[in-house]
């Protein structure tokens, strides 16, 4: 049978050996830019009128101090006022660990199982001489985390943290940009040894398993942060279904898989064929490519993110696809910004209207899903440049040559 170019005539074991550590050369954040980012957060609350921040644990209280700590049913997090230095609370048990994980330097307040870490919390506030005024609550925070907050305290105003921290977050610095970028490339290497392992009747664990170690082999020690493959009718579900598939020629192959460097997240996804494209699967095809590249080409500094959602659908209509959500079309969003969390603000989607900005990173995937047969999604990354968008990864060539080798 005729193959898509890149596709199939290799092993796992092959493809493994040759893969290798892409990773050299990267550093950790700097304390000092921990410290610049404390700063820009409490200009912003300044500006806003927020007296201090709480973050929980999760990916905004790593980005302001460093502290990898997973949320859970216990209160664990920091303190950032509008003047002066980060704070943490804790379990008491546990304080002996959260110095192990420390990279910015604060006190650490401690509560034991049977006290209240919200009347802790209020004591926080009193003894950083914050008497009243808005507290801004990290959006990620557990519900019962914010209530409890609000119950122990008076004279305060619970409001959203956003923006403080997506004020902070949503435009990169050149530093997380080249986390970014290698995260993308180790992905890229492990999407073009997954495309040549294929074979006829490869189950999607297997290549799920495959992509799993090769993310390992390329440098990210936790493998692959996240991993969809679907084949055949399956790739028509924008996020998997429940069984495994077996892959038959002609099918659709949908790989959508990402890994992470400093905590900072790689999304790439691939969609071709194994075996020789009919006519159908050509068409489709070609009107995602079009559509990925009509919405990179809208992205302009100053214009809202929303105006990138609706070039890529005005794009499917030209090519007879439905208008808004409606099949077979576009179903979802164009995009999302990308970081320390694969979804993270601002949206490509038409009721954003936050401006486009130097810094900004976003994923371009507006999938196409055809009910019954298959979907087709292109999925890379750009980030916004003075002079305007720039890919992190080049996108696919073409449906016969998808990674664009030299034939």
């Amino acid at each position: 049978m005729a193959m898509t170019v890149g596709v199939g005539g290799s092993t796992p074991e092959k493809e493994l050996a040759r893969l290798f550590d892409m990773t050299t050369g990267i550093e950790p954040v700097s304390q000092g830019e921990y410290q610049r980012r404390i700063v820009g957060a409490q200009q912003i609350m300044q500006r806003e009128g927020i007296v201090a921040v709480y973050l929980n644990a999760g990916t905004n209280l790593f980005y302001f101090t460093g502290m990898q700590w997973k949320p859970s049913e216990r209160m664990v997090g920091a303190v950032l006022p509008a003047q002066g230095m980060v704070q943490y609370i804790a379990p008491a048990f546990e304080e002996d660990t959260i110095k192990d994980f420390m990279v910015l330097s604060g006190e650490i307040y401690c509560w034991h199982e049977d006290e209240s870490p919200y009347q802790l919390f209020s004591q926080m506030l009193a003894e950083l001489n914050v008497a009243s005024g808005n507290i801004g609550i990290d959006e990620s925070t557990p519900f019962f985390i914010s209530n409890g907050i609000h119950l122990a305290t008076e004279g305060y105003q619970l409001v959203d943290a956003k923006p403080v921290t997506a004020g902070c977050r949503s435009c990169k610095t050149q530093t997380e940009i080249a986390y970014l970028q290698r995260a993308k490339e180790m992905t890229m290497e492990v999407h073009k040894a997954t495309a040549r392992i294929l074979k006829t009747g490869i189950c999607t664990t297997e290549v799920r398993d495959f992509i799993h170690q090769a993310h390992i082999k390329v440098g990210a020690p936790k493998g692959a942060f996240f991993c969809t493959v679907l084949f055949g009718v399956c790739s028509s579900f924008p996020h998997g279904v429940k069984n495994p598939q077996l892959l038959k020629e002609g099918d659709i192959v949908l790989i959508d898989t990402g890994c992470e460097v400093e905590g900072y997240k790689s999304d790439i996804t691939r969609t071709y064929v194994y075996g020789e494209p009919n006519e159908r699967q050509r068409q489709v095809w070609n009107a995602e490519k079009a559509s990925q590249q009509a919405a990179f080409e809208a992205a302009k500094l100053g214009e809202p993110c929303g105006s990138v959602d609706l070039a890529a659908r005005q794009q499917l209509l030209l090519d007879g696809f439905e208008s808004d959500y409606a099949l077979p079309g576009l179903p979802h969003r164009t995009g999302h910004g990308t970081g320390l969390d694969i979804h993270e603000w601002p949206y490509l989607v038409r009721s954003d209207m936050t401006p486009l900005a130097v810094g900004m990173v976003f994923s371009n995937e507006p999938m196409i899903c055809v009910p019954g047969e298959f979907g087709i999604r292109l999925e890379d990354h750009f980030y916004m440049t003075e002079s305007g968008p720039k890919w992190f990864t080049e996108p696919a060539h073409s449906i016969d040559n998808p990674f664009g080798y030299d034939v």
